[in-house]
């Protein structure tokens, strides 16, 4: 899902996890450490893997080995934006982003 440059990815977030049911864990960073994703974590029966942030008053504990995984992802997405296409946004449509998206993602797997 494509949201709006200056709006924050958590408030995208579930809408994201109602098309992900069935996973069995949520990896994600601190910054989506809220009461509204954490529900729709709890609401699809999965595992919640995000660290709590540092004001949370109950803090809770996650699986560091599994929470390890998500560096794997992070690192994709800094290959992704290697290319300075996708980087700074020059398509100007959604469809058309995906698609350089997707050839991108191709040419990384090709590597």
């Amino acid at each position: 899902m494509l949201g709006q440059g200056q709006q924050a990815d958590c408030r995208r977030a579930a809408d994201l996890l109602d098309a992900a049911q069935g996973a069995g864990n949520v990896l994600a960073d601190k910054g989506y450490d809220t009461d509204n994703i954490l529900a729709c974590v709890a609401a699809m029966g999965a595992k919640v893997v995000i660290p709590s942030k540092r004001n949370r008053l109950i803090q809770r504990l996650i699986d560091r080995n599994l929470y390890r995984d998500r560096n794997k992802v992070e690192r994709f997405f800094s290959r992704l934006k290697q290319f300075r296409r996708l980087a700074t946004r020059y398509d100007k449509t959604a469809s058309s982003f995906l698609g350089m998206v997707h050839f991108v993602s191709a040419i990384l797997w090709l590597r």
